[in-house]
């Protein structure tokens, strides 16, 4: 295996990443909607902690995209 196919695994290994963190995050957003619109989570506990884990699945895939597109730079 060369340089440059190790390279390319790295960069589908990464965009995997990314695409798994966007629909997780999608999800957990999808589901903190559900959880306000039925209006059974009168406390919101259930809504901040989903909104909480929203947040650090967005700030890992932020993570994620930072570091491909510093291998992407290194490796042009």
């Amino acid at each position: 295996m060369g340089v440059r196919s190790q390279i390319g695994d790295m960069n589908t290994f990464i965009i995997v990443l990314i695409v798994v963190g966007a629909l997780a995050t999608a999800a957990v957003l999808i589901r903190g909607i559900i959880v306000m619109a039925s209006g059974k989570d009168l406390g919101g506990r259930k809504s901040n902690n989903l909104m909480f884990t929203r947040v650090y699945l967005q700030a890992a895939v932020v993570l994620v995209i930072v570091i491909g597109a510093m291998m992407a730079g290194a490796f042009g």
